[in-house]
């Protein structure tokens, strides 16, 4: 299949892909990492990117479409350099997302899905990220950054404009783009998985309280016949 990318392009995605297939006992298995490859060199999962990963894997284009469909981390559309994504999920909501949502967008303007003229931010209305002891939450390239107010989040909007690094409140030492990222998330370290915090006091309390009280998980009841 014709790909449209150059031969010096094809041939880097191609053994990159290699390297990624191999890890799997099935060729299809490995959909899923390269299409985040294919966002690391296009930024988003582009026809072109469709054809080689079909080719790769020796599927048609419409069964890596329609993986690429399904998941919202897959983009259709050329992504912003940074996708700033607000969590509007239940608690977020009431703790102060849907604010945040609302003066961001206006601040930015664009919409949900929608990229500024210069490439820069993608917007993003976020479903649960899994980190309600921080709410609200704002996720750029899926690094956390908690307890935000609507002045803290249009701050970071002004650092990524004016090329400022931005600090997630764990992880990284700083986010990554989003083409870095996807180079991650296709399976390739990037060597700063264990520069922060992965949990903060919140999410340890639990932990604290049990262990100050000696308590533990009870043991598994063997079965018996």
């Amino acid at each position: 299949m014709a790909t449209n990318y150059t031969p010096e392009v094809e041939a880097r995605l191609r053994a990159d892909a290699a390297e990624v297939v191999s890890r799997y006992p099935q060729l299809r298995s490995a959909i899923m990492p390269l299409l985040h490859l294919v966002q690391s060199e296009d930024g988003f999962c582009s026809p072109r990117g469709i054809t080689l990963v079909a080719d790769i894997l020796g599927l048609t284009r419409a069964q890596v479409s329609a993986v690429a469909t399904f998941y919202s981390q897959y983009r259709r559309h050329p992504n912003g350099e940074y996708n700033v994504g607000v969590c509007t999920n239940a608690l977020c909501a009431v703790m102060g997302g849907d604010q945040i949502w609302e003066e961001l967008t206006d601040y930015v303007g664009v919409g949900h899905d929608q990229t500024t003229e210069d490439g820069k931010i993608t917007l993003e209305q976020l479903e649960c990220n899994a980190g309600c002891d921080y709410a609200p939450v704002v996720m750029v390239n899926w690094e956390f950054f908690d307890n935000q107010t609507p002045a803290s989040a249009k701050q970071i909007v002004d650092d990524i404009r004016a090329g400022r690094d931005i600090h997630p409140t764990r992880g990284p030492e700083k986010v990554h783009t989003f083409k870095e990222i996807s180079r991650v998330l296709a399976g390739f370290e990037d060597g700063h998985v264990d520069e922060g915090p992965a949990a903060g006091e919140a999410s340890l309390r639990g932990l604290k309280i049990a262990r100050e009280h000696g308590w533990s998980a009870p043991k598994a009841v063997e079965e018996t016949k």
